[in-house]
């Protein structure tokens, strides 16, 4: 049987050495290529692919200080971008708010582990990714049943991300801008996240948003 082949994606050289030398203990796994960002990513598919090398999991950071993140970079890949058949993507990331979550999760991730899971736990995600499945960090697939169990109206994908954008002090005018809307669907939308959130202002929307970890702080 092929040993499966990883493409490992993060800015820290640190990291990415750290990750090849944990992989390379697990049988049945090698460690392709590196990429310290998703355009660098995308290249290393194309390359390796027109050589007849395909990967079969792209193991993916999400934040690569001024290079293509790991969203773009999943929806890039998800799309073909790299002219070859796309490979599942892992993401593996020290974020677990909801909004990273969910839109890993919409780019076409098939898991989403965190960076201090046990090597276990990030071999057997590596492996499931491989085979097709679904690979998620045991806190990260308890958020998501979270968000499915709880009676409270749980937030829309893109009332997550204007709260992301109101929480860089943003105002309606450039958060509608921002997401090609009207300044009028801007306050619609405020409208629900407050309700939902059981506030009336901006200011507590962004705090309790980010004590529950619907958003990430800044």
């Amino acid at each position: 049987m092929n040993a499966i082949r990883v493409l490992l994606v993060d800015d820290h050289p640190v990291v990415r050495a750290g990750l090849r030398a944990m992989l390379s203990d697990f049988e049945g796994i090698t460690v392709a290529a590196e990429a310290a960002d998703g355009g660098a990513a995308l290249a290393a598919l194309a390359r390796l692919h027109a050589l007849g090398e395909p990967v079969d999991v792209v193991l993916m950071d999400l934040q690569m200080g001024d290079g293509m993140d790991g969203v773009t970079a999943t929806g890039k890949i998800k799309a073909g971008a790299a002219g070859q058949p796309p490979p599942p993507v892992l993401i593996l990331t020290t974020y677990d708010s909801d909004a990273d979550i969910l839109a890993a999760v919409e780019a076409g991730a098939s898991g989403y582990m965190l960076k201090d899971a046990p090597p276990e736990q990030i071999r057997q995600a590596v492996l499931s990714a491989a085979s097709g499945q679904t690979a998620l960090a045991p806190e990260v697939a308890a958020r998501l049943m979270g968000r499915i169990r709880n009676p409270e109206p749980a937030l829309s994908s893109r009332e997550i991300q204007l709260l992301e954008l109101l929480a860089t002090g943003l105002g309606n005018r450039a958060i509608a801008k921002q997401l090609f809307i009207s300044e009028a669907t801007v306050k619609t939308h405020l409208g629900h996240i407050y309700g939902k959130l059981g506030v009336d202002n901006r200011t507590a929307a962004i705090s309790v948003a980010t004590q529950r970890r619907i958003i990430r702080r800044l």
